[in-house]
């Protein structure tokens, strides 16, 4: 048991490395530990070790032969399969594609691997396994960098794969094998959510019962993924242990009771072994269904672990099943690791050995079962915060109703689906899919209600260890005295605030969020938000993806002014999003009746406040005449000396007007550069005037814009300025003192980057 925990540690702690190692070192150390072998007191680095090379052998087939910077968006060819159900999102379908062979101009590129696709005009009719010819644009594993944000290069590594891209026009394209090849299993799986979908129709339930059935969860849109977040009820739909663990466990029951009535059949193999043996085949039925999915390999590992000892008759201690599977997991995944089911399924059954484990069986089911999910419920709830950083106070009561009503009708769902198949039996699916749609419905009610969802701000490392010794001692057996110090012990999460800037003092993050702009300045006083980033027709934007989760990570649930520079989708795009996360006090713009959003008020050159000894003043526009991006708001913060100028998207003819008005009052050490760079702005005429230290570009990864554009650069760098951009730093994040001294600039790649974070040109 304690080597597979230290076998479990070495994964993870790979995993936090900042880089991929040497493989020669990997190599030393295993034969390091081939060597101490013979030593016992050796062993358990050994394993550590063990654990180490095991992962970064694994690693490798990903990071040691990543697909190269240099071509980026260049034009290619790609030939290869289809390589899981392809999902249609309304705006484009998106699909993995396994590369066989990769064209540039005619010549071969040595890239193969796994990448993500989007295809968004003209989709023909896509299937799992089909062989393709398309021609493509692609960039290596690139996402937002923020804090509090979601790290999607992380998920992308955890998938395996190498790319994400575009399909693009040209006579390339070409389906070369309409057969599945090796992922049949994926082409009939894909049929059965077409045929789920020809029934249903526009069914409130059609995505969840997909889900359930086949593991696509692609029909759930992000308001079901909310509500079922804010009731803690996601993990009835992603098909895990819960699920695979129900199937078997009523497949076992019911054939050791249909065996056991035989006179015969024990002879030959006793009910418990057949029982056993039918809820494994049951279990990996169901996960091939599922596409045995990363989730479902995991339980299905679990499982196995537990059901082998059964059929072979040996008595496995909860703690050491539990060990096993984990080792399982690790050997045959090691990224599982990087998986956040991966630490709460692990993390749940743990929980239940502890608590229920230490006491004697009663005979009260609902005490038991009541027991169980209030175990959960305290158990990862410092879990569930440290991922997502907000978890469901409702959680508990809601699936003490919740799981056994899905263990009822998980099971009907499934037949119903089988039945469907049948000409003539359609309507047990239809009569399923009309109660779990009042299932969701009260789901949504419950999730509306005041207190549902609670949210934590960033906590030191400390804190979470003090809250999860608090777990241990509220979970413990009765007997044990001073339990009611697990109270106390939570309440550093609680009471814990973050720092904040002191008098005078402004701390300024420049946001990465992509080909758009969003920038937080955070005084003692106040919090400004400059801007919110773009919005996609998709219904993706990035005040609620990026914006509100790195002001809720800062503890900032209310923006004291938010000031929209213009209309444009890539400043405004977010601003929807951002509002329904976060209370807005004010709200500017220099476009206010183009927003979605009423009760905006127009900014106007000369208007100033001061927060905290912070200076804020607006120098552009001046009252009336100005559209476009030539309305966009300019706004100057200034303290201790130093300043920060935000351009918004103004064009040359408003910086050499603005040049000529202000002269030397323009002067700046941090300006950040109008337009993303574009050729448009940041004349030779402005930056003169400005005279920055550092030029700052908020633009998106190798995008078609070309922002910053080359003459833009080469005038930055001609006149001896600095510059940084968001594509490759990420957030950028500025300090200015009340005393003069100025802290930073730092990229939050560099500062928080691992294995998988992409840092571009390095």
């Amino acid at each position: 048991m304690v080597a597979g925990l230290i076998f479990g540690a070495g994964v993870a702690a790979f995993y936090l490395l900042p880089a991929l190692p040497s493989l020669w070192l990997a190599l030393a150390a295993l034969a390091l530990m081939a060597l101490a072998w013979r030593l016992r007191w050796l062993r358990p680095p050994c394993v550590f070790l063990l654990g180490i090379g095991w992962a970064q052998w694994h690693t490798c087939a990903l990071l040691c032969q990543p697909f190269p910077d240099d071509l980026a968006r260049a034009p290619l060819v790609l030939e290869g399969r289809i390589a899981a159900i392809p999902a249609e999102t309304g705006v484009a379908t998106r699909f993995l594609f396994q590369v066989e062979r990769t064209v540039q101009d005619g010549r071969p590129v040595p890239f193969d691997g796994l990448v993500r696709l989007s295809w968004y005009q003209g989709v023909p009719a896509l299937k799992a396994g089909e062989r393709w010819r398309l021609p493509v644009r692609l960039k290596p594993r690139h996402g937002y960098a923020n804090p509090g944000g979601f790290d999607f290069e992380r998920w992308l590594f955890e998938q395996g794969v190498k790319a994400t891209g575009h399909v693009r026009r040209s006579e390339d394209l070409e389906r070369l094998d309409a057969g599945a090849g090796p992922y049949w299993l994926d082409r009939w799986r894909q049929r059965l959510a077409g045929h789920l979908a020809g029934i249903l129709g526009e069914a409130r339930a059609l995505g969840l019962i997909q889900a359930l059935t086949i593991g696509e969860r692609a029909g759930l849109g992000p308001d079901d993924w909310e509500v079922l977040t804010r009731t803690g009820t996601n993990h009835l739909v992603a098909i895990s242990g819960l699920h695979v663990g129900l199937v078997a466990a009523g497949v076992l029951f019911l054939t050791r009771w249909l065996w056991s009535l035989s006179t015969r059949l024990p002879l030959v193999l006793a009910a418990p072994r057949a029982g056993a043996l039918a809820g494994a085949l049951a279990a990996l039925g169901y996960a091939a269904l599922a596409g045995f999915a990363v989730s479902t390999q995991r339980a299905l590992v679990m499982l196995a672990v537990v059901l082998g000892a059964v059929f072979w008759m040996r008595t496995l201690r909860p703690y050491h099943a539990l060990t096993l599977a984990l080792v399982a997991v690790l050997a045959l995944d090691p990224r599982a690791v990087l998986s956040y089911g991966f630490w709460l399924s692990f993390g749940a059954v743990a929980v239940l050995l502890f608590h229920l484990g230490q006491r004697l069986p009663t005979r009260d089911l609902w005490t038991r079962w009541g027991r169980a999910q209030w175990a959960v419920g305290i158990g990862l709830l410092p879990l569930l915060f440290f991922l997502f950083g907000r978890a469901s106070l409702i959680a508990p009561p809601v699936n003490l109703v919740a799981v056994p009503l899905f263990g009822l009708l998980l099971p009907l769902v499934l037949l119903a689906s089988l039945l469907s198949l049948i000409p003539g039996f359609a309507w047990p699916l239809t009569l399923i899919a009309e109660l779990l749609g009042w299932c969701l419905d009260g789901l949504a009610w419950l999730a509306t209600q005041p207190g549902a969802m609670a949210t934590l701000p960033a906590r030191p490392l400390w804190a979470w260890g003090v809250a999860i010794a608090g777990v241990l001692l509220l979970l413990a057996p009765r007997g044990l005295p001073g339990r009611w110090l697990g109270v106390v012990l939570f309440l550093p999460l609680v009471w814990l605030r973050p720092p904040v800037p002191v008098h005078g003092e402004v701390w300024f993050t420049l946001l990465d969020v992509g080909q758009g702009l969003a920038a937080v300045a955070r005084t003692g006083e106040g919090v400004l938000v400059f801007d919110t980033g773009p919005g996609f027709n998709s219904g993706f934007n990035t005040g609620s993806a990026v914006v509100a989760p790195f002001l809720l990570a800062q503890g900032i649930d209310r923006i004291d002014r938010l000031v929209v520079s213009h209309a444009d989708r890539d400043h405004a795009g977010g601003l929807a999003g951002l509002a329904e996360r976060v209370m807005i006090d004010r709200l500017q713009s220099g476009e206010p009746a183009d927003l979605d959003l009423p009760g905006a008020t127009p900014c106007y050159a000369g208007e100033s406040w001061i927060w905290s000894g912070v200076s804020f003043r607006f120098l552009h526009p001046e009252q009336g005449g100005e559209t476009g991006n030539n309305a966009s708001c300019v706004l100057r913060i200034e303290t201790g000396g130093h300043a920060i100028l935000l351009a918004g998207d103004v064009e040359q003819r408003v910086e050499r007007q603005l040049a000529a008005r202000l002269g030397s009052a323009l002067r700046c050490e941090i300006l950040i550069a109008g337009h993303h760079g574009s050729a448009t702005s940041s004349s030779a005429e402005f930056l003169r005037a400005v005279a920055p230290d550092l030029v700052l570009f908020s633009a998106g990864y190798a995008n078609h814009f070309g922002c910053p554009a080359r003459t833009v650069r080469e005038r930055v760098t001609g006149q001896g300025i600095g510059m940084l951009n968001t594509a490759v730093e990420g957030a950028i994040e500025i300090r200015l003192g009340v005393d003069g001294i100025l802290v930073g600039p730092r990229g939050w790649r560099e500062q928080a980057g691992l294995l998988w974070t992409h840092r571009p040109g390095g």
